[in-house]
């Protein structure tokens, strides 16, 4: 199974990209966590953009805030697919970031989740790796399919409790 990347633009983001470590290793997916900043370390982010395929990567997840250039230069050095997780600041509750992320020239795609989007920039890590691996791809259906009977549990509930 391919490696996913999740890079983070500063270590104060660790609060939010936890959330998608905790979803990678739920799915049992191999992972690294890194500090790269596409403004202090641009070399060693380019790097391992570079690298990240012939390294055992499918798809890399960028976190950052503010200006949010991480996605964009890592997606700029590598084919691999990129998800770009902008990440929430006190200045502007991260819409620099989302705008940042998701407005990238045509050429350079990058995929982006919600502001502080953690679990879902993983799934979407996950569903690009299930294209090619069946264990993933019925292990996301199986998560579905509970969160879906829940839903309707619920549902029964309210209506018993209101619908004549």
């Amino acid at each position: 199974m391919k490696k996913i990347a999740i890079i983070m633009g500063s270590d104060s983001d660790l609060p939010i990209v936890e959330k998608a470590i905790a979803t990678l290793t739920e799915y049992d997916v191999p992972f690294e966590v890194h500090v790269y900043s596409a403004h202090r370390t641009p070399a060693q982010a380019h790097a391992f953009a570079a690298s990240a395929a012939e390294n055992g990567f499918g798809v890399l997840i960028c976190a950052a805030g503010k200006a949010a250039h991480l996605a964009g230069a890592v997606a700029s050095v590598t084919t691999l697919p990129v998800i770009g997780l902008p990440i929430s600041g006190s200045t502007l509750d991260g819409m620099d970031a989302l705008l940042s992320t998701v407005q990238m020239p045509s050429g350079i795609p990058v995929a982006t989740v919600a502001i502080d989007g953690a679990i879902n920039a993983a799934l979407l890590a996950i569903e690009i790796l299930a294209v090619s691996d069946d264990t993933l791809r019925d292990k996301l259906a199986s998560v579905r399919a509970g969160a879906s009977a829940i839903v309707l549990e619920k549902d029964k509930a309210v209506s018993a409790k209101y619908n004549n």
